[in-house]
């Protein structure tokens, strides 16, 4: 496991666990004493990586003249990475639905305990 994947899975634990993902780059930071840039710039890496990013883009070609081959295979190519994306768009959808559904059932699963206390505390206040 690199520290890339580490430091990704940290976090996002952290934010499934309800805390907020500036304050769990801080946290961590402190913790391993890393600098909280540092983090943030291994999360976001392995975040493209995962998906389908390529930290190491293709340059663009440089040609002299646009010929009428190249104009096709350069809209065949664009046409290929839209196809690919839309792919990696319904995944992201997919990971996106599940985490809400899983925040949902949590709070409606803490609400009667939680409206409890704060009933609680306006009896006291009273």
């Amino acid at each position: 496991m690199t520290k890339a994947q580490e430091i990704y899975e940290e976090i996002e634990k952290r934010i499934t666990n309800g805390v907020e993902k500036a304050d769990a780059f801080r946290q961590l930071a402190e913790e391993t004493n890393r600098p909280f840039d540092s983090l943030r710039g291994s999360y976001y890496t392995w975040k493209r990586k995962l998906e389908g990013g390529d930290s190491a883009k293709p340059s663009r070609t440089r040609r002299r003249e646009t010929t009428l081959d190249a104009a096709l295979a350069d809209g065949r190519a664009a046409l290929e990475r839209a196809l690919a994306s839309i792919d990696k768009e319904i995944e992201a959808a997919k990971t996106r639905a599940e985490e809400a559904k899983a925040e949902h059932e949590a709070l409606k699963a803490s609400a009667a305990d939680r409206k409890k206390a704060i009933t609680e505390r306006l009896g006291a206040l009273k």
